[in-house]
């Protein structure tokens, strides 16, 4: 049934085809198809506008028309058969941002055949198992968040903590950014549509001790009470000496 609604509109002589759109749907209601943005149907698109402000060619826009009614159930099975089905590419597909291509890494740690134990004990391996990292490119639908245990940290933690992947990254999905210079209403937004599309176990927030890093446990949290989740959190400071000066168990 159609009625008179908000819906997004896709100026595709503007769009240049970035794709930085779609990872700011978490609907997955926008694709990109022969090398533009399309709203592949209208009852995917809630109208709400979380795109708007992630295209550099100011091809989006909200307007009113006719159009079918948004459908949430139809949304939440378009959301759980993209994160089964999907799958990272081998090559970076034309039209899409490669720093936003979703890839998940395997970080157990193998020895080559023929190294030595101790070459082995000397390199310390990786525990980054998802990208992209920054919570600006992360799509909510990324199949590495669901059923995640999420790690949560200010840009400046992992160069600060001397062990952060060992005490913090290891088993943990990460997102990262700054308090301080991003968009804090579209972080809220964004772990909105995280926790009410992924499954999260938990979440650790890993900030510095310095006041501006204050603010991204609050806006976790805000995101999480706006998608209606109630989600264990805790809180680490790390001092920029690299020690951790608290921990402390957020109200879920």
């Amino acid at each position: 049934m159609k009625v008179k609604r908000k819906i997004v509109q896709i100026d595709a002589e503007r769009c240049d085809g970035c794709g930085q759109c779609v990872p700011s749907c978490a609907e997955g209601a926008i694709q990109i198809v022969g090398g533009k943005a399309k709203l592949i149907t209208d009852q995917y698109c809630d109208g709400l506008g979380a795109c708007l402000g992630e295209c550099p060619q100011d091809a989006l826009k909200i307007i009113e028309r006719q159009a079918e009614e948004f459908n949430e159930k139809a949304v939440e099975e378009h959301v759980k058969t993209s994160a089964l089905h999907s799958s990272p590419p081998a090559a970076p597909v034309p039209g899409v941002c490669p720093s936003a291509m979703i890839r998940t890494f395997n970080s157990a740690k193998k020895a080559s055949a023929g190294e030595s134990p101790v070459a082995t004990a000397e390199r310390e391996e990786s525990a980054l198992t998802n990208w992209p990292v920054q919570i600006r490119l992360v799509p909510p639908t990324a199949p590495f968040l669901q059923g995640a245990e999420l790690l949560v940290a200010a840009d400046c933690t992992p160069v600060a903590y001397p062990t952060f992947h060992k005490d913090f990254l290891q088993g943990r999905v990460v997102l990262l950014g700054c308090p301080k210079f991003d968009d804090a209403e579209a972080y809220i937004q964004k772990f909105a549509q995280i926790f009410k599309t992924a499954n999260v176990k938990s979440v650790t927030v890993v900030v510095m001790e310095v006041p501006c890093c204050q603010g991204l446990p609050a806006m976790v949290k805000e995101g999480m009470d706006a998608a209606g989740k109630q989600i264990p959190i805790e809180k680490v400071v790390v001092s920029a000496e690299g020690e951790i000066v608290k921990r402390v168990s957020l109200a879920a």
